[in-house]
């Protein structure tokens, strides 16, 4: 009973807490002020924050704890491990590209935090703030353009001559200024054209644009 209130840690146990309060406070920058401001999706927000949680934690102790692993195969386990969270895919909902970039960069940070037991404090702290700083300068300089799926009445303006009467009769109707115009199907019987269009706004990203018709699933949801 006494051993087991004598609790002991390993030697690399307190260093990797304090990485491990680094990744989080990082990535909570980098979810929280830089991808939900724009996006305002909680689930993404609340998948990020967990699985930047899980990686660290599972490469931390697969490769550092395990001591069989840490002399034998640490190095294929590690590319083994990010070979497959990098093709992870999402079985219920198509993920953006958008969101996909960012946990691709959480996991990153997440492993890369994690293996850095021989790094410095100050040469972490500048790695992560590298990360921070590019991802600034991408979401402020390359402003992401806003797609709508259309189905479009008046299929006689979908001719090439009649594409600057098309634009006028979207923006005026949409109240959206159009920057691309792009014809998808075009049923005939119906009269009905899928437009892809794309355009400027300052509103965060919705990922409803993207959808032409509504399902009874979508319905009940």
């Amino acid at each position: 009973m006494k051993d087991l209130l004598c609790t002991t840690f390993s030697d690399g146990y307190g260093a990797m807490l304090i990485r491990f309060a680094i990744c989080m406070i990082v990535n909570w920058i980098i979810v929280d002020r830089l991808y939900y401001t724009k996006s305002r999706r909680r689930d993404f927000y609340f998948t990020f924050m967990i699985i930047s949680v899980a990686i660290f934690f599972l490469v931390f102790f697969m490769i550092f704890v395990l001591e069989d692993l840490k002399t034998k195969t640490s190095i294929g386990l590690g590319i083994g491990l990010f070979g497959i969270f990098s093709i992870m895919r999402y079985r219920t909902d198509t993920m953006p590209v958008r969101e996909m970039t960012y946990l691709f960069v959480i996991i990153s940070l997440s492993v890369v935090n994690a293996i850095a037991a021989s790094v410095t404090i100050v040469e972490l702290l500048l790695t992560n703030a590298l990360f921070i700083l590019a991802i600034w300068i991408c979401e402020r300089c390359l402003k992401p353009a806003h797609v709508k799926l259309i189905q479009y009445d008046r299929i006689e303006l979908v001719r090439p001559e009649c594409r600057d009467a098309l634009k006028q009769d979207l923006e005026q109707r949409l109240g959206l200024h159009i920057r691309r115009i792009d014809i998808g199907g075009i049923d005939l019987l119906r009269d009905m054209a899928v437009l892809r269009v794309t355009y400027d706004s300052d509103e965060p990203d919705n990922p409803v644009d993207k959808i032409v018709k509504v399902t009874n699933s979508q319905l009940t949801e």
